[in-house]
């Protein structure tokens, strides 16, 4: 017997939002379920329930899609700001179907970020287990001792926060600014700049260089490129088929 799924996985699985999205959503009453408003996110639907969001039958989940995002400083990643601010998606190309992002870059990061059509696949990326490495360029002001950015091996807590693990190489210091590579596993948000802060040398420059197996290359700002199918199949087989498994 089919049990369902969770709805908001499945509003994820249909690129409408992430997973988390979706929960804010249904306790603000934008979804409703055979004619009646969903009042709770713990709700499992089937193929037979009727989804509406913000009165528009929920789409079909279509292909899983990932592209490759350059993304400038000075846009947020976000699909509404407060502030009014113009976001990423309002630069993306009109024939680009509904994209979220894999995490986030603040508004004065830049490089890499990915973007997907698919909710669900954008948390697996997200989540730490995944096990991808994300690395960075870091521009930083001030003179870098190389024993202090050893220690960022063991992790560091600021102010009651815990940060993993964070591999940081010294490349070149030229006057008060120096040059890093920086590699970590999981990015919490605006890890990197509170604790080279921290350290007493603040971020000038930030830029994404990779995300686990997909690398920023030659791509130029502000532009995007779709990961082929072959190689999602390659990277991603094991979710790809873990989606497609019937439920029990």
């Amino acid at each position: 017997m089919d049990k369902g799924e969770r709805i908001a996985k499945v509003m994820a699985r249909a690129g409408l939002c992430s997973r988390r999205d979706a929960e804010v959503w249904i306790r603000e009453g934008r979804v409703k379920v055979d004619g009646k408003v969903l009042e709770t996110p713990a709700f499992c639907v089937t193929s037979h329930n009727h989804i509406v969001v913000d009165n528009t039958p929920l789409p079909r989940a279509e292909k899983t899609r990932l592209w490759l995002y350059h993304k400038p400083k000075g846009l947020v990643t976000t699909h509404k700001d407060e502030l009014g601010r113009t976001t990423i998606f309002q630069t993306l190309p009109e024939n680009l179907p509904r994209v979220i992002s894999v995490g986030r870059l603040d508004l004065n990061s830049e490089g890499l970020l990915l973007l997907t059509n698919d909710g669900e696949l954008a948390r697996y990326l997200e989540l730490p287990s995944t096990g991808w490495i994300r690395r960075y360029r870091v521009r930083v002001h001030g003179k870098v001792e190389e024993p202090e950015l050893k220690k960022l091996e063991k992790g560091l807590t600021i102010e009651g926060i815990h940060y993993g693990s964070i591999s940081a190489i010294l490349d070149r210091q030229k006057g008060d600014n120096a040059w890093l590579t920086v590699s970590l596993q999981e990015g919490k948000n605006r890890e990197l700049r509170r604790v080279f802060e921290f350290l007493g040398w603040p971020i000038s420059r930030l830029i994404r260089l990779s995300y686990g197996p997909f690398q920023l290359g030659l791509l130029e700002p502000n532009t995007i490129k779709e990961v082929q199918p072959k190689v999602l199949k390659t990277q991603l087989g094991y979710f790809l088929e873990k989606k497609r498994a019937p439920s029990t």
